[in-house]
């Protein structure tokens, strides 16, 4: 956990048994999320750093954890394709969403509660129904698989980012493919959609984070100043600036209106989610 404002770390969540995969932080910002290739999910208590409980009955590493905005469920998907939901206060097992074929990367709660959108190699990613647990669509059109996923504030829509370089926009509702942004000359490994819906941010295996248009797909600006491969991006809740996690061991923040670098959070090993 670091501080915006001066860029050093405040603490250090450890508890888990192999490296962490996956982190998210529940809206009002008292709990973070994470997975692990120890095959468990933590949550963990921000201001205190304390594990609060973990979500054990998992076969493999846990690739994705994303909380609802109501604070009652988390969502995991494991490396071999099994997405679950939770109750976050008592960590007992709700569902598994059955469907997904193996090698899985991302999953993510949309904003109202009702949905979930996982990931797979398969090239296509799936949405379900959170409280029934029922697949509802598919959204197929990427040639390759599928690394990672976010779903609009306004839940309208979808955003995959994969194995074949391009970035796909999706009608929630429908599942129609609305437009693609090519730009990235390697594997995309990030996607995030800016709060107000105008905005999307990538990240890649070259080494570069991208701002996009959304309403064009026109290409806005490349974020460069890492030396590795990008893994993780996200936007800040006001929407003027970028986060970006990197290979190289470090976190940038970035004005989304300049491409400016404001800070540069180093850590100790790579940076695998933000």
């Amino acid at each position: 956990l670091w501080d915006v404002e001066t860029g050093k770390e405040i603490r250090t969540f450890k508890g888990h048994r192999a490296g962490v995969t996956s982190v998210a932080i529940s809206l009002d910002g008292k709990y973070l999320a994470t997975g692990s290739k120890d095959k468990t999910a933590k949550l963990w208590d921000v201001q205190n750093g304390k594990e609060l409980r973990s979500f054990d009955r998992n076969v493999d590493s846990v690739n994705s954890v994303s909380i609802s905005t109501d604070g009652k469920y988390l969502v995991t998907e494991t490396w071999g394709g099994i997405a679950k939901l939770w109750n976050l206060e008592t960590g007992k097992e709700i569902r598994v969403f059955n469907g997904q074929s193996s090698l899985a990367y991302s999953a993510v709660i949309s904003t109202d509660n009702k949905y979930v959108v996982t990931t797979s190699w398969e090239g296509a990613a799936r949405l379900w129904d959170l409280e029934t647990g029922k697949e509802i669509r598919a959204f197929k059109g990427h040639r390759k698989g599928v690394t990672s996923v976010a779903i609009s504030m306004d839940g309208k829509y979808v955003v995959t980012g994969c194995f074949d370089n391009t970035v796909k926009l999706w009608n929630l509702q429908t599942g129609e493919e609305i437009r693609t942004f090519a730009g990235h000359r390697d594997v995309v490994h990030s996607v995030a959609i800016s709060p107000d819906g105008k905005y999307l941010v990538t990240g890649g295996r070259d080494n570069t984070a991208k701002l996009w248009d959304v309403k064009t797909g026109e290409e806005i600006r490349t974020f460069k100043g890492h030396q590795s491969i990008v893994t993780s991006v996200a936007f800040s809740k006001d929407g003027k600036y970028v986060v970006t996690g990197s290979v190289d061991g470090t976190a940038k923040m970035w004005n989304v209106k300049t491409g400016e670098v404001i800070k540069t959070f180093v850590g100790e090993n790579r940076v695998i989610s933000i």
